[in-house]
């Protein structure tokens, strides 16, 4: 009896070191796929590498902050990290918090009946409090990013006002090798319901927020969603409240009712951060042509996504056609990177090797002062003048 309860004590222990130290990291590779990782693997001209190094990239969308990783480390996996920021010639990425994500996730339908994020929550070792709350699972990813920036000697900033951004321009330009990290939230079921938690959200940092997810909540209605409805009252309350504070909306997996709703609420422009365009490639979740016609007219930014179901395929050239489209239907103004990097996605390429896509457009015609507004420029212009001061 003895040697079966050991054998058995053996076995459970192995079981949940799999558990707690092996099964995320197998999800993650699984999940976040580049199809080319080595610098041989890229044919980039030495006009595009010129160009490239003279740029401040920004990008609107990075989940990785979902997973098991140390951020100030390059992993041989995914898409983003430090150190590939930095190859990459990144100024600033939008680090983004998942919350919760229902099973048999797709683009048309779900319930947020169910949650994915419980387990992996559980796998990954956070904190017992986030395996039941949604809440606490957008604070603790703000204190990941935080205590990112407090080891990285430097190379990571988290930037929350238009002062600390153009200190972060500023050093660039001095040559400092730095990246500045900005927080948003995906899906307000974070604020399970309590407007206060919005208010206690932007203390901790977020920036920016997007109303939903992938399935309806207390705030709207998802567009992939039962009901895809608009706003709720809750939803406008959390919508002027966001206003008041400074936080940019985000309606990327916002409802067309949602769309309609927000930009009737708010004020204030608004971000897509990761999206495609109905013009390109026809999925449930890409905009119209009229949604950004609309968009556009209030000051917004479309950061177009770089993952199959954005652009039809991953390849750059998919990228820039997407871009070109809506550049010339809003104006180049509007257009951003909206990679939606970490996010359960198969991209072309990962944040080091991102001088591929301003090769992508060059072919397609845009200028070098075009391409400098794209890669970077527009959403850090932006920034400026809408974080709060």
């Amino acid at each position: 009896m003895k040697r079966i309860l050991s054998t058995l004590a053996i076995l459970l222990v192995f079981a949940a070191f799999i558990f707690f130290f092996v099964i995320g990291g197998i999800v993650d590779q699984q999940m976040n796929v580049c199809m080319h990782v080595e610098d041989d693997d890229y044919d980039i001209s030495q006009k595009a590498l010129d160009l490239h190094a003279s740029l401040n990239v920004a990008d609107w969308h990075s989940d990785v902050l979902l997973w098991d990783r140390n951020i100030l480390s390059e992993a041989t996996h995914g898409h983003t990290d430090v150190p590939r920021l930095i190859k990459g010639g990144f100024a600033l990425q939008v680090f983004d918090a998942v919350i919760k994500t229902p099973k048999g996730l797709n683009y048309h339908q779900n319930t947020g009946d169910t949650d994915q994020i419980t387990l992996l929550a559980m796998a990954n070792r956070w904190p017992i409090k986030t395996w039941g709350s949604l809440y606490e699972r957008a604070l603790y990813q703000s204190k990941k990013l935080y205590k990112a920036a407090e080891r990285s000697n430097g190379k990571l900033r988290v930037i929350t006002t238009q002062q600390e951004l153009t200190q972060l321009i500023n050093d660039r330009a001095r040559d400092i090798e730095v990246v500045g990290g900005m927080l948003s939230i995906e899906g307000l079921h974070a604020l399970e319901g309590e407007i206060s938690h919005l208010d206690e959200l932007y203390e901790v940092g977020y920036r920016m927020m997007g109303p939903v997810h992938f399935f309806d909540n207390l705030v709207g209605g998802s567009s992939a969603g039962v009901e895809q409805y608009g706003l709720t009252d809750f939803g406008r309350q959390v919508i002027r409240r966001m206003d008041e504070l400074g936080i940019l909306v985000d309606l990327a997996h916002a409802s067309p009712a949602l769309i309609d709703d927000v930009l009737s609420t708010t004020s204030r422009p608004v971000v897509v951060s990761h999206t495609g365009v109905q013009g390109t490639f026809d999925s449930p979740r890409n905009l119209t042509d009229d949604q950004l016609r609309r968009i556009a007219a209030r000051g917004g930014m479309i950061g177009v996504g770089f993952w199959d179901g954005a652009v039809g395929d991953p390849r750059p050239e998919s990228i820039a056609r997407s871009m070109r489209y809506v550049s010339d239907l809003i104006g180049v103004e509007h257009v951003c990177l909206g990679s939606d990097w970490d996010g359960g996605t198969t991209t072309y390429f990962d944040a080091a090797h991102v001088a591929v896509l301003t090769e992508a457009l060059m072919e397609v015609g845009f200028s070098a002062k075009e391409i400098r507004m794209i890669m970077g420029e527009n959403q850090l212009q932006f920034l400026l003048k809408y974080l709060p001061s």
